[in-house]
């Protein structure tokens, strides 16, 4: 486990842009070091907000995107295409205008795919597509992921793991479908927390009033099943990426020092 470590930038603006180029030199570095890299993507307004940044940063084509894998923390279980699908807005915001290799770009089943309406399958069979690219260094049944993007919602959920559901107390299952969820639509798919902390670095994504509470909470030592995002957390960092107005109400002592 590690200790979150917390970056604090002026607004939202300059968060997504900071995080977008901190992303570049992660992918690049692990591309550099090992031939590939492997990064979560997360939807909603701060995870598309990064996309979008990463789309226009100059150092993009430092990336080699053919050799990039792509997965997600969460989706929305809904017909492809999909408006509110979160791969739907990642290829608005970033993925068409890049040379990925689709191979590579790993999106969770949607509700009209060879699954049908039957989450809990769907869910299982992307737990099986993450097992398969697992190798000899990952130690377990997910691979390391490099960097792992999450949002925090207002009510602390990270991915689709909602406070005190079945899917946040899940400890064997890596891939989870999540049903009643409180936010719609009530039928998800989500990684679930031992999934997420496979990875070797977890980023929390959150920007502006409506997510204050909801930091401050997850950082003042609240339990997981209460506040999923204390949760979260990777294998060699944790890195809390938020904006001023999401850190108004964060406890001084946890206020960096110096932040962007």
């Amino acid at each position: 486990m590690s200790t979150p470590q917390l970056v604090v930038h002026r607004d939202k603006e300059l968060m997504a842009q900071a995080a977008a180029a901190r992303l570049i030199t992660r992918i690049v570095d692990a591309q550099a070091t090992r031939g590939s890299a492997s990064v979560v993507l997360t939807g909603g307004r701060n995870g598309n907000g990064v996309l979008a940044a990463l789309g226009s940063a100059p150092a993009r084509d430092a990336v080699d995107w053919s050799r990039l894998d792509l997965w997600w923390g969460d989706e929305r279980f809904l017909p492809e295409g999909d408006p509110e699908r979160n791969v739907t807005q990642a290829r608005a915001a970033l993925l068409d205008s890049v040379p990925l290799d689709p191979a590579r770009v790993h999106a969770m089943p949607a509700s009209d795919g060879p699954y049908g309406n039957d989450v809990d399958a769907a869910a299982a069979a992307y737990a099986a597509e993450l097992a398969a690219a697992t190798g000899p260094e990952d130690h377990g049944p997910v691979p390391s992921f490099d960097v792992l993007m999450l949002g925090v919602g207002p009510d602390t959920h990270v991915a689709s793991l909602f406070p005190e559901l079945p899917a946040v107390r899940e400890t064997e299952r890596t891939v989870v479908g999540v049903h009643g969820a409180p936010k719609p639509p009530p039928t998800r798919i989500s990684l679930t927390l031992p999934a997420i902390r496979a990875a070797r670095e977890v980023w929390l994504l959150a920007a502006g009033e409506d997510k204050a509470k909801a930091a401050a909470i997850a950082l003042s030592g609240a339990g997981e099943v209460q506040a999923p995002a204390a949760g979260a957390y990777g294998r060699r960092r944790t890195l809390w990426l938020l904006d001023a107005a999401a850190a108004s109400e964060l406890p001084r002592e946890l206020y960096p020092p110096a932040s962007a």
